[in-house]
């Protein structure tokens, strides 16, 4: 499903909409947008179009754009929930280049990891990057996620093995830390 609007102080959060569908097609051909993500190849429009469709029609995953101003820059969503033992993954992306280092996809995961501990009955958020994405990872601990492990070799792209950094926050650290 797509996740409701919120606003934040310099990023909004709301539903993907079909229109965006090419920009997120331009960023996932970019090898440099790319180079931090699980995935390795772009997608066709028509994949695009039913991921977006698989997506809108999901109970497991809640997905947003992010927006600054009416400018679309990303995405950020909770993935793979389980609502029987009440976790999830979460998951961004910064497509627009120009927008990386603004601190933009640290306040989408702040305004999304609030959603799911005030909106959902979800207990665990878990997220995983590459080790030596920096940005990534201060993103989530500004957020108070927290490193629980590194999976070693664990992603092999561009004629490497990488190592995932793990980290995960529990719904009770956020409420004390939020209030």
């Amino acid at each position: 499903m797509f996740g409701p609007i919120i606003d934040g102080e310099r990023v909004r959060l709301v539903p993907i909409t079909a229109e965006m569908l090419p920009a997120y097609q331009k960023w996932l051909a970019d090898t440099e947008v790319t180079r931090y993500m699980g995935r390795a190849n772009p997608l066709t429009m028509k994949e695009e179009t039913e991921w977006f469709e698989r997506t809108g029609q999901s109970d497991k995953d809640v997905l947003w754009a992010i927006l600054v101003g009416d400018k679309h820059i990303g995405s950020t969503g909770i993935h793979a929930i389980d609502w029987r033992d009440q976790h999830a993954i979460t998951g961004n992306l910064i497509g627009d280049k120009s927008e990386w280092g603004k601190g933009y996809g640290s306040e989408a995961v702040r305004l999304r990891t609030a959603y799911a501990f005030t909106e959902t009955p979800l207990q665990k958020l878990q997220s995983e990057v590459f080790f030596d994405n920096i940005g990534s990872r201060r993103c989530l601990e500004k957020a108070g996620y927290k490193q629980f492990g590194v999976a070693r070799r664990h992603i092999f792209r561009n004629g490497a093995w990488h190592d995932m950094w793990l980290a995960d926050i529990l719904r009770d650290e956020w409420v004390a830390a939020n209030g």
